[in-house]
């Protein structure tokens, strides 16, 4: 049976309201007293429930999101996650707070954050921009006690407390070996789409993506990445313009601009040879394929990462173990077959 205050203040000799203020830091407790209490709890290995003494306290996290503001069905999705979450803040003793910052700029990220530092919120979860400033502002505001979770785009090398997405490196290569076994023995080129090389998943999703290539598909030469800046516009003029390049036989979209990219498929009714392979399900994907203008779909559960993040800003803040199964996020494959 674990041990309870009452044990603590029978083996301390002292009352219910002295071990009471000892556990929460408060004053009026003399010096010898309080040793009396702290000896008691180590001797009788008594584990202090944080988030039952929170609720009983009524303790509210305020918590803060930092998403890139862009035309972008992925971030809009997450965007609704989190605003899903701020409905069940009074039962999650939350308060949540979106921010939204141009994306792929690093400047105004560092500017958010160090605004952020003068609030003292009690986490911060954020889509990083990879970039040696905001590097170096995550890092002293991990130094001054602000927990940190990176969502989806990482900031390796940072001290940032944890990263709530998939394994980027293993999408790119899960992409490529699906991409080489649906083409077979066909040579040719692969265009790739990205939003910005400024964001480490598209980063690693090309580095993951161009090692199977070249290890098992030396036959498929990928061709310069075409960068779309999450705008659906430019994702189109870019795909376009590439598809007139006849040896073009697959398509690697690695981060957004889904929705131009289908686009520019249907513009150009290209010849359904030509297999296509992208990141994230939202309505645009699903449509593209089920009517095969895409072939497969690589995806992460946008709720389950809010939810990751939520969870290991409250347990940072109480200062509690985070359980790493429980936090892994999956990258789900799906084809028109198997859609939920």
């Amino acid at each position: 049976m674990r041990p309870t205050v009452h044990d603590i203040a029978a083996v301390a000799g002292v009352s219910l309201a002295t071990v009471d203020r000892v556990l929460n830091q408060r004053p009026g407790v003399r010096h010898v007293t309080r040793e009396k209490v702290e000896t008691a709890i180590r001797d009788l290995g008594y584990i202090r429930d944080v988030a039952a003494a929170n609720l009983a306290k009524g303790r509210t996290y305020p918590l803060v999101f930092i998403l890139p503001a862009s035309d972008n069905s992925f971030m809009h999705g997450l965007n609704a996650e989190i605003r899903q979450a701020v409905l069940r803040s009074p039962a999650e003793r939350t308060d949540i707070r979106i921010v939204e910052v141009p994306a792929f700029d690093p400047a105004a990220l560092v500017s958010v954050l160090e605004g952020l530092a003068r609030e003292k919120p009690c986490g911060i979860a954020m889509v990083a921009t990879d970039a040696p400033e905001v590097r170096a502002v995550v890092d002293r505001l991990v130094r001054e006690r602000f927990p940190i979770v990176t969502l989806v785009s990482d900031l390796t090398g940072s001290l940032r407390h944890h990263y709530a997405g998939v394994d980027n490196i293993a999408a790119g290569r899960t992409a490529a070996r699906l991409l080489g076994r649906f083409l077979g023995p066909r040579k040719g080129e692969i265009a790739v789409l990205a939003g910005s090389m400024l964001v480490r998943d598209h980063r690693e999703r090309l580095e993951g993506f161009a090692a199977v290539m070249a290890e098992e598909f030396p036959d498929l030469a990928i061709l310069p990445v075409l960068e779309g800046r999450d705008d659906p516009e430019v994702a189109h003029r870019l795909v376009a313009d590439a598809l007139g390049n006849t040896g073009i036989v697959g398509i690697y979209s690695l981060g957004a601009g889904n929705r131009g990219l289908i686009r520019a498929l249907k513009e150009k009714a290209v010849d359904r040879t030509l297999t296509v392979i992208a990141h994230e399900l939202t309505a645009h994907t699903r449509a593209a394929l089920i009517d095969n203008t895409i072939d497969a779909i690589l995806n992460q559960d946008a709720g389950h990462e809010v939810r990751s993040a939520i969870r290991i800003l409250k347990a940072k803040a109480d200062g509690l173990a985070v359980i790493a199964a429980q936090e892994r996020i999956r990258l789900d494959i799906f084809l028109k077959d198997n859609l939920p």
